[in-house]
Protein backbone atom coordinates (compact mmCIF):
# COMPACT_ATOMS: atom_id res chain seq x y z
CA UNK A 1 0.00 0.00 0.00
CA UNK A 2 1.27 3.48 -0.90
CA UNK A 3 1.35 6.05 1.85
CA UNK A 4 -0.16 9.51 1.50
CA UNK A 5 3.33 11.03 1.77
CA UNK A 6 4.65 8.86 -1.07
CA UNK A 7 1.72 9.83 -3.32
CA UNK A 8 2.21 13.50 -2.48
CA UNK A 9 5.93 13.24 -3.22
CA UNK A 10 5.27 11.55 -6.57
CA UNK A 11 2.65 14.15 -7.47
CA UNK A 12 5.08 16.93 -6.54
CA UNK A 13 7.80 15.38 -8.71
CA UNK A 14 5.38 15.03 -11.65
CA UNK A 15 4.34 18.67 -11.24
CA UNK A 16 7.99 19.80 -11.12
CA UNK A 17 8.78 17.78 -14.25
CA UNK A 18 5.77 19.31 -16.01
CA UNK A 19 6.87 22.82 -15.02
CA UNK A 20 10.35 22.06 -16.42
CA UNK A 21 8.83 20.94 -19.71
CA UNK A 22 6.61 24.02 -19.84
CA UNK A 23 9.66 26.16 -19.11
CA UNK A 24 11.44 24.71 -22.14
CA UNK A 25 8.43 25.50 -24.36
CA UNK A 26 8.10 29.04 -22.99
CA UNK A 27 11.81 29.77 -23.37
CA UNK A 28 11.74 28.53 -26.94
CA UNK A 29 8.41 29.93 -28.18
CA UNK A 30 7.22 32.42 -25.61
CA UNK A 31 3.79 31.94 -24.08
CA UNK A 32 1.44 34.68 -25.28
CA UNK A 33 0.21 32.79 -28.32
CA UNK A 34 -0.11 29.42 -26.59
CA UNK A 35 -3.41 28.35 -25.04
CA UNK A 36 -3.82 25.42 -22.68
CA UNK A 37 -4.93 23.19 -25.56
CA UNK A 38 -1.80 24.17 -27.53
CA UNK A 39 0.42 23.40 -24.56
CA UNK A 40 -1.30 20.07 -23.99
CA UNK A 41 -0.70 19.15 -27.64
CA UNK A 42 2.97 20.18 -27.53
CA UNK A 43 3.59 18.28 -24.28
CA UNK A 44 1.36 15.36 -25.26
CA UNK A 45 -0.66 15.50 -22.10
CA UNK A 46 -4.20 16.36 -21.14
CA UNK A 47 -5.40 19.83 -20.25
CA UNK A 48 -6.32 18.51 -16.81
CA UNK A 49 -2.68 17.49 -16.36
CA UNK A 50 -1.66 21.09 -17.10
CA UNK A 51 -4.22 22.34 -14.62
CA UNK A 52 -2.36 20.37 -11.95
CA UNK A 53 0.25 23.15 -12.21
CA UNK A 54 -2.30 25.92 -11.61
CA UNK A 55 -6.01 26.62 -11.98
CA UNK A 56 -5.88 28.87 -15.07
CA UNK A 57 -3.71 29.60 -18.11
CA UNK A 58 -2.54 32.87 -16.53
CA UNK A 59 -1.67 31.14 -13.27
CA UNK A 60 0.22 28.44 -15.18
CA UNK A 61 2.27 31.15 -16.90
CA UNK A 62 3.02 32.83 -13.58
CA UNK A 63 4.01 29.52 -11.97
CA UNK A 64 6.38 28.67 -14.83
CA UNK A 65 7.93 32.15 -15.01
CA UNK A 66 8.40 32.20 -11.23
CA UNK A 67 10.01 28.73 -11.37
CA UNK A 68 12.33 29.84 -14.18
CA UNK A 69 13.61 32.87 -12.28
CA UNK A 70 13.89 30.93 -9.00
CA UNK A 71 15.99 28.27 -10.73
CA UNK A 72 18.09 30.87 -12.52
CA UNK A 73 18.75 32.75 -9.28
CA UNK A 74 19.78 29.56 -7.48
CA UNK A 75 22.17 28.61 -10.28
CA UNK A 76 23.66 32.10 -10.51
CA UNK A 77 24.26 32.22 -6.76
CA UNK A 78 25.78 28.73 -6.87
CA UNK A 79 28.59 29.84 -9.21
CA UNK A 80 29.85 32.54 -6.86
CA UNK A 81 33.03 31.40 -5.17
CA UNK A 82 33.35 33.14 -1.81
CA UNK A 83 37.11 32.67 -1.90
CA UNK A 84 37.54 34.27 -5.33
CA UNK A 85 38.82 37.78 -5.86
CA UNK A 86 35.88 40.12 -5.24
CA UNK A 87 36.29 41.76 -8.65
CA UNK A 88 36.11 38.38 -10.32
CA UNK A 89 32.92 37.66 -8.40
CA UNK A 90 31.20 40.65 -10.06
CA UNK A 91 32.14 39.37 -13.51
CA UNK A 92 31.26 35.79 -12.60
CA UNK A 93 27.85 36.89 -11.35
CA UNK A 94 26.98 38.77 -14.55
CA UNK A 95 28.32 35.99 -16.77
CA UNK A 96 26.23 33.46 -14.82
CA UNK A 97 23.12 35.55 -15.45
CA UNK A 98 24.02 35.52 -19.12
CA UNK A 99 24.33 31.74 -19.09
CA UNK A 100 20.95 31.31 -17.42
CA UNK A 101 19.18 33.64 -19.82
CA UNK A 102 20.88 32.30 -22.96
CA UNK A 103 18.13 29.72 -23.72
CA UNK A 104 15.40 32.39 -23.64
CA UNK A 105 14.13 33.46 -27.04
CA UNK A 106 13.21 37.01 -28.01
CA UNK A 107 9.57 35.82 -27.97
CA UNK A 108 9.93 34.84 -24.31
CA UNK A 109 11.29 38.27 -23.37
CA UNK A 110 8.63 40.04 -25.43
CA UNK A 111 5.91 38.01 -23.72
CA UNK A 112 7.43 38.74 -20.30
CA UNK A 113 7.22 42.42 -21.05
CA UNK A 114 3.65 42.22 -22.38
CA UNK A 115 2.09 40.17 -19.54
CA UNK A 116 1.94 42.29 -16.36
CA UNK A 117 2.22 39.47 -13.77
CA UNK A 118 5.25 37.98 -15.57
CA UNK A 119 6.76 41.43 -16.05
CA UNK A 120 6.50 42.02 -12.30
CA UNK A 121 8.31 38.74 -11.54
CA UNK A 122 11.02 39.74 -14.01
CA UNK A 123 11.32 43.23 -12.52
CA UNK A 124 11.55 41.82 -8.99
CA UNK A 125 14.28 39.46 -10.13
CA UNK A 126 16.15 42.29 -11.86
CA UNK A 127 15.90 44.46 -8.71
CA UNK A 128 17.43 41.60 -6.73
CA UNK A 129 20.24 41.29 -9.30
CA UNK A 130 20.89 45.05 -9.12
CA UNK A 131 21.15 44.87 -5.32
CA UNK A 132 23.43 41.85 -5.63
CA UNK A 133 25.70 43.67 -8.10
CA UNK A 134 25.81 46.67 -5.76
CA UNK A 135 26.83 44.42 -2.86
CA UNK A 136 29.48 42.67 -4.93
CA UNK A 137 30.87 46.03 -6.11
CA UNK A 138 31.00 47.26 -2.49
CA UNK A 139 32.93 44.12 -1.51
CA UNK A 140 35.34 44.49 -4.42
CA UNK A 141 35.88 48.21 -4.23
CA UNK A 142 34.56 49.87 -1.07
CA UNK A 143 35.51 53.34 -2.34
CA UNK A 144 33.52 53.02 -5.58
CA UNK A 145 29.95 54.20 -6.04
CA UNK A 146 28.18 50.85 -5.78
CA UNK A 147 24.73 52.42 -6.10
CA UNK A 148 25.69 53.90 -9.46
CA UNK A 149 27.24 50.64 -10.69
CA UNK A 150 24.12 48.74 -9.66
CA UNK A 151 21.82 51.25 -11.34
CA UNK A 152 23.86 51.10 -14.55
CA UNK A 153 23.84 47.31 -14.41
CA UNK A 154 20.07 47.30 -13.97
CA UNK A 155 19.46 49.66 -16.89
CA UNK A 156 21.76 47.69 -19.16
CA UNK A 157 20.21 44.38 -18.05
CA UNK A 158 16.74 45.64 -18.93
CA UNK A 159 18.00 46.92 -22.29
CA UNK A 160 19.58 43.55 -22.98
CA UNK A 161 16.33 41.73 -22.24
CA UNK A 162 14.28 44.09 -24.39
CA UNK A 163 16.66 43.45 -27.30
CA UNK A 164 17.83 47.05 -27.47
CA UNK A 165 21.50 46.27 -26.92
CA UNK A 166 21.47 43.66 -29.67
CA UNK A 167 19.70 46.05 -32.05
CA UNK A 168 22.20 48.83 -31.35
CA UNK A 169 25.41 46.80 -31.11
CA UNK A 170 24.81 43.39 -32.65
CA UNK A 171 25.90 41.74 -29.38
CA UNK A 172 23.82 38.77 -28.31
CA UNK A 173 22.69 38.59 -24.67
CA UNK A 174 25.65 36.53 -23.57
CA UNK A 175 28.20 38.88 -25.18
CA UNK A 176 26.34 41.90 -23.78
CA UNK A 177 26.52 40.52 -20.24
CA UNK A 178 30.22 39.81 -20.69
CA UNK A 179 30.74 43.39 -21.88
CA UNK A 180 28.75 44.72 -18.92
CA UNK A 181 30.90 42.65 -16.55
CA UNK A 182 34.06 44.07 -18.17
CA UNK A 183 32.77 47.63 -17.86
CA UNK A 184 31.91 47.30 -14.19
CA UNK A 185 35.15 45.52 -13.32
CA UNK A 186 37.16 48.12 -15.27
CA UNK A 187 35.36 50.94 -13.43
CA UNK A 188 36.24 49.36 -10.09
CA UNK A 189 39.89 49.16 -11.10
CA UNK A 190 40.01 52.80 -12.27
Amino acid sequence: MTSVDERATRASRRREALVERLMEVFLDRGFAELGVADLAAVLRCSKSTLYSVAASREQIIVAVVRAFFRRATERVEAVLDASADPRERVGAYLRAISDELAPASPAFFADLDAFAPAREIYKRNTRFAVQRVQGLVREASPDSDAAFAGAVAGQVMESIHRGEIKAQTGLDDSAAYAALASLIVARMEA
